[in-house]
């Protein structure tokens, strides 16, 4: 192998993961010279990338783009109402969409929602709840801003404050699916409580505490085959109306790359 010229071991990297090109780049000088290269991370980043970043960054290295936008930060788009990462694993696009993003029933009502900033969150603002009986959030991503052949996976990111009432034991529907054809959409049960909070394991998904402090609930898989330019919709629906509920805190809603969840 190291007989290889370097853009052909480039090449055969460029099958791998970011992973394992950094595990192969310990074998020998050559692959730890192909595992630098500009070409070998190219491959790496999505076509579209640099075109959701305004402005381009400078950075000395395609493997020191792909490091930042995988390991380091969380680029802000779009006015502040998406967020933007690529997964480390595979580098398929990964995106947040923010509060101010969504479609929440009476979410411009002050007497039922209002838009505080905290420190916690990557947004300038957050969706607070204050009380409403009827809990509906809806949001929608083109598939063509989503990586081709992936398995995604979408998720609610939200907390509970200490105050926060109405959800022990209230089933939520979640559904994953492309905007138009309800009879085709994945959905599932789920409770936005944590599991120990209910006080009895009721058949259902809860939710899990995230490294950034923030909650998340899955809401369903998609396939991105890449080939169709449709749009993707993601909802929170409350099953049965007429139960008051108060201080949820959503952030957003997440999708990314299922296999290394």
């Amino acid at each position: 192998m190291d007989n290889l010229p370097e853009a052909c071991i480039a090449h055969i990297l460029s099958f791998t993961s970011p992973p394992e090109v950094c595990r192969l780049s310990c074998v020998s000088s050559s692959f730890l010279s192909a595992a630098v290269s500009d070409a070998l991370w190219n491959s790496f980043i999505p076509s579209d990338c640099l075109s959701l970043l305004s402005p381009p960054p400078s950075f000395p290295s395609k493997k020191h783009l792909f490091l930042s936008l995988s390991h380091q930060s969380h680029v802000i788009m779009n006015d502040g109402l998406k967020s933007f990462w690529l997964d480390k694993f595979s580098g398929a696009e990964c995106f947040m969409l923010s509060s101010k993003n969504l479609s929440i029933v009476w979410g411009s009502t002050p007497e039922y929602w209002w838009w505080p900033s905290v420190p916690e969150s990557r947004f300038q603002e957050v969706a607070e709840l204050l009380d409403v009986c009827w809990l509906e959030i809806r949001g929608r991503i083109n598939t063509r801003m989503l990586s081709p052949s992936t398995l995604y996976t979408a998720y609610l990111v939200f907390k509970l404050t200490a105050n926060a009432k109405g959800f022990k034991n209230k089933p939520v529907e979640v559904s994953v699916g492309i905007a138009g054809n309800d009879n085709d959409a994945q959905r599932q049960i789920v409770f936005l409580d944590p599991q120990e909070a209910q006080g009895e394991k009721l058949n259902g998904q809860y939710p899990n505490e995230r490294a950034d402090g923030w909650l998340e609930i899955e809401l369903g898989d998609f396939f991105n085959e890449g080939i169709d330019d449709r749009e993707l919709e993601m909802a929170v629906c409350e099953i049965n109306a007429g139960h008051w509920k108060r201080n949820l805190v959503i952030e957003g809603l997440e999708i990314r790359p299922k296999l290394n969840n």
